[in-house]
């Protein structure tokens, strides 16, 4: 009975998203943003010495730039360098092309994003009505684990969507790898690969996944899932947020409202 008790006074807890926005909030610690103070050229001074797992870089004009999938969400450079940098409380930080994941955007890449975009949603046209997923951990420290097993919550409810998750690859119609991608498991993601059938969608979820985690390269890790297996979407994030994982999901299957045009 406590459950029909508490189901009668929560109500529906399950998100709208995507079809309608569904915010953590303005105080969620979605991805750290550049602000505009920080891409002014000559900006970018003793900021790059901030980041422990060196995303914070400077371009040639010496402005500064932020690669999102190195980034582990730490929030030194924020607490340092407020005037430069900020969080964003956004949910959609998943990108189709890793060079995306660099912030500030150069608006002449919008169109090859888009273009980039669109191969992949014509490709995967077939998986519109259902897919399944295979997810395998190469190499993770459990924070991924946890916001991939919360999709299947009654808030995420990832099945309302018609996503599935599988333990067999034959079943499979996306790879999601969570994990730096270590040398050991690089055979095993490569056969799990070759045994789902066509089409098929690489997600590399999490910054380990990304760009192969705050230590690396090392003698167990490279750079990342994307030195191992071709990349279809990078999700940054350690951990990426359940919502950031959804968007990375529906972004790789073309699934997104066409109101979004960019994640």
């Amino acid at each position: 009975m406590a459950w029909m008790v508490r189901g009668l006074r929560d109500g529906i807890v399950t998100t709208g998203y995507p079809r309608r926005p569904d915010g953590y909030g303005p105080n969620f610690k979605g991805a750290v943003e550049v602000l505009p103070a920080g891409g002014a050229p000559g900006s970018a001074g003793e900021a790059v010495t901030l980041c422990p797992t060196g995303a914070i870089t400077a371009d040639a004009n010496g402005a500064l730039e932020l690669d999102r999938g190195r980034c582990i969400l730490c929030g030194r450079c924020v607490a340092e360098r407020p005037d430069s940098f900020a969080f964003t409380s956004s949910i959609e930080t998943a990108a189709a092309d890793r060079s995306a994941l660099i912030v500030p955007r150069l608006l002449e890449d919008d169109a090859a994003l888009a273009e980039l975009r669109g191969d992949l949603a014509r490709r995967v046209r077939a998986l519109r009505r259902s897919i399944y997923i295979r997810h395998v951990d190469a190499g993770s420290d459990g924070a991924e684990e946890w916001e991939v097993a919360a999709l299947t919550n009654p808030v995420y409810d990832a099945q309302r969507l018609g996503i599935y998750f599988t333990a067999s690859p034959r079943h499979a119609d996306l790879l999601l790898v969570t994990g730096a991608g270590t040398i050991g498991m690089a055979g095993p993601l490569r056969t799990t690969l070759e045994a789902m059938p066509d089409p098929k969608v690489v997600v590399a979820a999490g910054t380990d996944a990304t760009s192969g985690g705050l230590v690396h390269p090392s003698y167990a890790t490279g750079s990342g899932v994307g030195d191992i297996l071709p990349v279809d979407v990078w999700v940054p994030g350690s951990p990426p947020s359940p919502f950031s994982l959804l968007h990375g999901i529906l972004l790789g299957i073309g699934l997104l409202p066409s109101r979004r045009s960019r994640s």
